[in-house]
């Protein structure tokens, strides 16, 4: 499967020297907590509008690069436009216009997050704010080890998408939603099914006793 992520908005480190690079990381955990919560809180597609222009404008004085980002919106934007559309017929175009708005908030800020941030410093990280749950039994390498596994399963699946969606075109599909959805639900399924033999290959399946 080529690789339909590469530059994408969480497919990986671009290192420099911005002022986003060198702002702490729990300052980044703490926007990407801020911009999942605005998405619940905005009720307004202005607001929601304004928060998408704060981040995007982040974004670029960042130095990430506007290619960057709009390859990763190619991704995205099919989905949104089935969600905007459906939120239009059912709830009417303000409505629509904010919940795809507030998901995009979600996505760029995460965006900056996995852009600035080594993958291994944000694991650390992860694991660090995770260390007080021990006591109620919880182990933060595990879930620092989950949260990498989501972030490389996001590319995978978004490439995913991207290659049915071209094969179904070629046959003429484009509008089959079963020929657009059930390969990339088996290839999701396969690739979750290589992670965990991958993982409990390396003693990594089972908690220890």
């Amino acid at each position: 499967m080529r690789d339909r992520t590469r530059g994408g908005v969480l497919a990986g480190f671009v290192p420099g020297d911005s002022w986003l690079h060198r702002t702490p990381l729990w300052a980044k955990f703490l926007g990407v907590l801020l911009a999942g919560t605005a998405s619940f809180v905005l009720l307004d597609w202005r607001a929601s509008a304004g928060a998408v222009f704060a981040v995007v404008a982040a974004w670029l004085t960042a130095g990430l690069g506007v290619r960057r980002l709009l390859a990763s919106w190619r991704v995205l934007l099919p989905l949104l436009a089935v969600l905007g559309a459906f939120q239009w017929w059912q709830l009417g175009p303000a409505t629509a216009a904010r919940i795809v708005l507030n998901l995009l908030l979600c996505f760029v800020a995460a965006g900056l997050l996995t852009a600035t941030v080594p993958l291994r410093e944000m694991l650390d990280g992860v694991a660090g704010l995770a260390r007080p749950l021990r006591r109620l039994g919880a182990d933060p390498e595990r879930f620092a080890l989950a949260i990498a596994i989501m972030i490389r399963s996001i590319p995978v699946l978004a490439g995913a998408f991207a290659e049915v969606g071209d094969a179904a075109r070629a046959r003429g599909l484009e509008r089959n939603l079963r020929a657009r959805t059930i390969p990339v639900v088996l290839s999701a399924v396969a690739y979750g099914r290589r992670t965990g033999e991958a993982l409990a290959a390396r003693g990594l399946g089972e908690p220890d006793e």
